[in-house]
């Protein structure tokens, strides 16, 4: 089974809420929903296309395991806490299955 990931792109437009909405999402958030999800693992970054783009990775061992970690209990409280600490940032999500991977 080819491993999946859950994707989440946020958009903060206003360059000024940049900072504290990236140590939320680094000291609150990312921890939170990878285990919330049972994630493999999990990592996130700033779009130097665009610095207003912040994308959120997790990986799980296959889509069963990824529809477990994301189903409708779990997934939310924590976009609850999203919407009540970053109401106004727009965000979308993407599962993806991984095709192939080269390298470690």
């Amino acid at each position: 089974m080819p491993k999946c990931l859950f994707v989440v792109r946020a958009t903060v437009a206003d360059a000024a809420k940049r900072a504290a909405f990236d140590a939320w999402y680094r000291d609150e958030h990312l921890p939170d929903a990878t285990k919330s999800f049972r994630a493999e693992k999990a990592w996130r970054g700033w779009s130097d296309t665009d610095p207003a783009v912040h994308v959120a990775f997790y990986q799980f061992a296959d889509r069963a395991a990824l529809d477990r970690g994301t189903a409708p209990d779990v997934i939310k409280r924590l976009v609850a806490d999203f919407d009540k600490a970053w109401s106004g940032i727009p965000r979308s999500r993407e599962i993806m299955t991984i095709a192939e991977e080269i390298g470690e």
